[in-house]
């Protein structure tokens, strides 16, 4: 006897919704980096440095050197650079920020070289360990290339707003890129906000280290233009590089061939996309415009120089 057994079609498997952690870090379904480009970059860095020390020498000019014992890679009296570094003249020489060098002497390529020289041990340390910190995961989530042009642009876009209001004094460091990352990071959070789980506790505590660190770019001698433009210009290419496809799209495979998704990305993407792509051209190009005419920003917004340093009882801002 043979029995007519119904035959059910197998369930569809359940797929478990994909949803990102607040920053990314357990998606498994993201491609993982090896982070090389930001070790190399420390590295760049570094190596530099100790070259700025060795062209320094200060025990051939000075006989007050700190830690003579290094020999031509001792530091400058304390007086002079109390961030255990070289001397200004030296840092100038190897293509430091210089409003009159850029403009007047058409050294453009400062724009750039400024951003690997440091201006001692300490800045070196302290950019250098935010770096790491900051770049690496970035780096093994969206790859060396997204984050490799996030670094120079916004070192660059820093450097551009630093000329355009700073013209008395020169600039050295990272910090613009270093910012550029931290602006790059709300960015992405901001362009993949419907991916991610704990979305308001990353956004105050990432929210929070920015306004911490802007605070700290406000104290004399801190170039907070750099930091400014470094962070705007971080913040717009994380929405042209860092848009992640929507959910629905990353588990196409298991949705039926007639209900298959068009579109890889969230329509608000698109148009943030657009919107920061022109407002980063627009911006560099009246930035670039306004710098080689030789228009100072500080006639043209009052207010800006407070950005860079709040005077106080303490001290004044009269060099900015």
């Amino acid at each position: 006897v043979y029995l007519l057994i119904p035959i059910r079609p197998s369930p569809r498997p359940v797929v478990p919704p994909l949803v990102y952690s607040e920053f990314g870090d357990d998606d498994e379904l993201s491609p993982q980096w090896t982070s090389w480009l930001i070790p190399m970059f420390v590295v760049a860095n570094v190596i530099v440095f100790f070259a700025t020390m060795s062209v320094n020498n200060c025990p051939q000019h000075s006989q007050h050197c700190v830690a003579r014992f290094l020999g031509r890679f001792s530091f400058e009296h304390l007086r002079d650079n109390p961030l255990f570094g070289p001397s200004s003249q030296t840092l100038e020489k190897l293509g430091s920020l210089d409003w009159f060098r850029v403009v007047e002497k058409h050294q453009a390529w400062r724009l750039l070289t400024c951003i690997w020289l440091h201006a001692g041990v300490i800045h070196l340390a302290i950019n250098m360990l935010s770096i790491v910190f900051i770049g690496t995961r970035l780096e093994q989530q969206f790859g060396f290339v997204r984050i490799g042009v996030i670094y120079v642009m916004s070192g660059m876009g820093g450097s551009i707003l630093s000329s355009l209001f700073i013209r008395n004094d020169i600039s050295v460091g990272a910090s613009g890129a270093l910012f550029g990352l931290l602006g790059s990071m709300l960015s992405e959070l901001l362009t993949n906000w419907t991916i991610y789980s704990n979305k308001i506790a990353a956004f105050l505590t990432l929210l929070f280290v920015i306004v911490i660190n802007m605070g700290i770019g406000s104290l004399p001698y801190v170039d907070n233009f750099a930091h400014v433009g470094g962070f705007l210009t971080g913040f717009f290419l994380g929405f042209l590089l860092m848009a992640r496809p929507q959910i629905k799209w990353l588990e196409r495979q298991h949705i039926p061939q007639g209900r298959r998704l068009t579109s890889k990305y969230k329509p608000y993407q698109y148009i943030l996309w657009l919107l920061s792509l022109a407002l980063l051209i627009a911006g560099f190009v009246v930035a670039l415009v306004l710098l080689f005419k030789g228009e100072d920003g500080n006639d043209h917004c009052h207010w800006c120089r407070y950005l860079s340093c709040i005077p106080t009882s303490r001290w004044s801002c009269d060099s900015v």
